[in-house]
């Protein structure tokens, strides 16, 4: 599985990357913009991301507006069938962010922090990738 965790939080990401080191392929960006390009990078190389771990709050673009980018990019490379599985992440547990994310935003789950392994290994056997 390839998976981007996109994670402004150094504690936060290198603990995602414990979580998922002996399963993944795992690359790394710290804010949204980095995050973006990585994926649309990914997706022009053919070698899209299975699975992308997104925080909601970061710096130089938060999270909704990188997963617009990154659901726009993959249209645009008519990869509509074989959409990346993206995992919103925030300590964020409202209502309103919830929403913004799964249904304005076509993310494919959400989880609030802190993420626990089993929490996201049981999301993952869920959708697929496990």
């Amino acid at each position: 599985m390839k998976c981007l965790i996109i994670e402004d939080n150094e504690f936060l990401r290198e603990g995602l990357m414990l979580f998922l080191k002996d399963v993944a392929e795992i690359e790394v960006a710290d804010n949204g913009r980095q995050g973006v390009d990585l994926f649309t990078g990914a997706l022009k190389e053919g070698r899209p991301f299975d699975l992308v771990l997104l925080d909601i709050i970061m710096p130089e673009m938060d999270g909704q507006q990188a997963l617009r980018l990154m659901r726009q990019a993959e249209k645009d490379a008519q990869r509509q069938e074989q959409k990346s599985v993206i995992i919103m992440t925030s300590s964020l547990n409202s209502p309103e962010n919830v929403q913004e994310a799964m249904w304005d935003g076509d993310c494919t789950d959400y989880l609030v922090k802190p993420v626990a392994r089993a929490d996201l290994m049981g999301m993952l056997k869920r959708h697929g990738l496990l």
